[in-house]
């Protein structure tokens, strides 16, 4: 089957509130769209079939049937197959997925994949409310003041009860995604004043539920990122065409809604979430990879507590031990793999439909060394680890630099 490359990509500065700007889903989508067939050098009368990821524009803009928006707002891709793609934060994966089965069959030779966000059109509390509905709405947190933070304090709690779990190595990684953050020109905090957060300070930094922490939390986010893909077939009609990287390997597993059937059925296992632990190691199967091969990887760290765990279960650590990551430095830039080079949804932003996008073009410009300020020096091996939900779905790829075949 063909391999599929990254022509190249586009993503918003996720710092602006476009609310406020008066930008809708069209002017959104317009931007992303437009920037990412620029940056690939791509007309969009080239664009065989579009994929587009959005979790939530119902919720906060009242706007569905978003495949529809690329057409909409650009003319040449008037007449283009596209189709929308929902699977809460791991929406921008699955789109992606899509994209790719579709260019490995052979039935397209160039696809659009666009992530697109808006969640600050309604105050803070309500956004909660609505980015809720990805959870077992009816079944689970219903003493929950905020959804998401009691989900990620409980499996942090859960981790706890198992290996043990010291809050301030949950400091210590926010710390050290909001310093990635302020080398990324589109990160939503790069120009925060963000407290120590190593000294404890419970009034700089106050419990959200359970054990989260405000600094523990990804941002409320309007954005969105783009990706063109292609096949071999496109490279040989194109020969002057230049990609940026190359999708080696996946992996996506989808298990219940439920957080605490995940727990109980992890029960006897190692690992808190063996699901996520297959879901990258069948990436690296696909690449033909170990860990080791990777020179970084992109989490996700909706919450500390979720990038705590992606330490162990991609295996950087024994099960238990995700400590001795953030101790030792092996994390940082620097260390033996950088995880969250561009301050990753803490310090990045996380506008949820986007996120899976932004994942893989941030590892494609890894691997081009085309990173700026975060890159890592000569990577060539990326990965990255996109959940959704309490990790009901989980996606992870990896990117290579390789040479053209």
């Amino acid at each position: 089957m063909s391999h599929v490359w990254i022509l190249g990509g586009y993503q918003s500065d996720f710092a602006r509130n476009l609310h406020r700007e008066g930008v809708d889903f069209a002017g959104l989508t317009g931007e992303v769209v437009t920037g990412t067939l620029e940056a690939s050098l791509v007309d969009a009368a080239d664009v065989g079939v579009v994929h587009v990821a959005n979790a939530f524009g119902e919720l906060f803009a009242n706007q569905g049937h978003l495949g529809a928006m690329p057409a909409t707002v650009v003319d040449g891709l008037w007449g283009t197959p596209a189709t929308r793609h929902e699977a809460a934060c791991a929406s921008g994966s699955v789109a992606m997925l899509a994209a790719i089965a579709d260019l490995r069959s052979e039935a397209y030779h160039c696809a659009l994949v666009v992530g697109v966000e808006l969640e600050k059109t309604v105050p803070g509390d309500i956004a909660a409310q609505h980015l809720g509905t990805a959870a077992w709405t009816g079944h689970e947190g219903a003493d929950a003041r905020f959804m998401w933070p009691h989900m990620f304090s409980a499996i942090a709690d859960e981790y706890d009860k198992r290996y043990g779990l010291d809050g301030m190595h949950l400091s210590a990684i926010a710390a050290l995604n909001f310093a990635n953050a302020r080398r990324n020109p589109n990160a939503q905090t790069r120009d925060w004043q963000v407290p120590d957060l190593m000294t404890g300070d419970a009034a700089a930094n106050p419990i959200v539920e359970g054990r989260i922490r405000r600094f523990d939390c990804s941002q409320m986010t309007d954005g969105g990122a783009g990706v063109v893909l292609v096949s071999d077939g496109y490279l040989r009609a194109h020969p002057d065409a230049r990609p940026i990287g190359r999708i080696d390997g996946w992996g996506h597993r989808t298990v219940g809604l439920g957080l605490q059937q995940k727990l109980d059925r992890s029960s006897d296992d190692p690992y808190v979430l063996p699901h996520v632990r297959r879901a990258v190691q069948d990436a690296f199967t696909r690449a033909r990879i170990s860990l080791d091969d990777l020179d970084g990887i992109e989490v996700h760290d909706c919450f500390t507590p979720s990038e705590y765990v992606a330490i162990d279960h991609i295996g950087l650590t024994e099960p238990g031990e995700s400590w001795k990551a953030v101790e030792n430095g092996d994390i940082e830039m620097g260390g033996r793999l950088p995880i969250n080079p561009s301050g990753g949804l803490i310090g990045g932003g996380h506008p949820v439909g986007a996120t899976g996008v932004r994942m893989v073009l941030d590892a494609a410009r890894q691997v081009s060394g085309t990173a700026g300020d975060y890159q890592v020096d000569g990577a060539t091996t990326f990965g990255t680890l996109n959940i959704g939900g309490s990790t009901a779905t989980t996606v992870s790829f990896v990117i290579t630099g390789g040479p053209e075949e």
